[in-house]
């Protein structure tokens, strides 16, 4: 990949019109907020940017109209398919968008627990994609959590060149030197996980927080044990409510969330309310 992997980089969300469309200024809006707040890059169409959701093209859509904002940032863009057909198509739409790199869920329809599958999969798209790709493997999400001796046997792969682990378990970090002194990049998408993590060799942190919550991230995943604390607390209250409650975080740091698609639902005032004291809550501190 010729532009550097930063360190802590946003989940970023994904703001829809009234019509369930792409806000295209929201978004750009968005990115130039999360380069504004420290980041030097983006994860765009992962889990909290709604990615399952997409529908053919926007991928292309929205990562284009990020490179258009900030053409010089590092963009990874998510992939969320049930098969080859199906995750190559998305692949392609990211490398047109003018991505650097694509963060591959793990299937979890038909072939979910069958590692042996999920394994080819991944060899088998890798071999063909033309960009560098991430393992990700998102147990919450999925019901699957792909196991370390698959991700070290995958990480032989020349363009397996990382994966996000967003299972919050860092002891799987210690079962993975090899790869992670061979360059393997492994970040971590729990925010509660983040200063374990990076001391077991993760390289940085991609989180649904970084939305909102950019500066302690980064501190967490740079050893800041009082930065985590801070970002445990007040990501407890905000991930109660799933994307809807990380999108309305987002709006608090500056970023705007349009509509989710539906069947997801916006917050109720009370949920408001507990996010946005959970928020300030967490400006009463100071990182470094």
């Amino acid at each position: 990949m010729s532009r550097p992997w930063p360190r802590t980089m946003p989940a970023l969300i994904t703001p829809f019109d009234p019509d369930q469309r792409i806000e295209i200024g929201m978004h750009q809006h968005n990115v130039s907020t999360a380069i504004s707040a420290g980041a030097g890059g983006i994860l765009i169409a992962g889990s909290t940017g709604e990615g399952p959701y997409l529908e053919t093209g926007e991928r292309s859509i929205l990562v284009s109209s990020a490179r258009e904002a900030e053409p010089d940032i590092t963009i990874v863009c998510g992939v969320a398919a049930e098969s080859d057909r199906q995750t190559a198509t998305q692949i392609t739409e990211a490398a047109e968008g003018g991505a650097d790199a694509v963060l591959v869920l793990t299937p979890g329809t038909l072939v979910r627990n069958r590692t042996a599958a999920i394994t080819d999969f991944y060899e088998r798209v890798a071999t063909t994609s033309p960009l560098p790709m991430l393992l990700y493997t998102n147990p919450p999400v999925t019901g699957y959590e792909l196991p370390v001796e698959t991700v070290c046997r995958l990480s032989e792969h020349p363009n397996i060149v990382g994966m996000k682990d967003s299972g919050g378990d860092f002891s799987r970090l210690e079962q993975m030197d090899e790869p992670l002194a061979g360059g393997f990049v492994a970040y971590i998408g729990s925010s509660k996980a983040l200063v374990e993590s990076t001391s077991r060799g993760a390289f940085g942190a991609i989180t649904a927080s970084a939305n909102y919550a950019f500066a302690f991230v980064d501190s967490s995943a740079s050893g800041d044990r009082n930065a985590q604390a801070v970002l445990a607390d007040v990501t407890s209250v905000v991930q109660q409510y799933g994307v809807a409650g990380t999108k309305y975080a987002a709006t608090l740091a500056g970023m705007r969330e349009g509509r989710s698609r539906l069947p997801l639902q916006p917050l109720d005032t009370q949920a408001k309310q507990s996010v946005a004291e959970a928020y300030e809550t967490m400006l009463g501190y100071i990182v470094s």
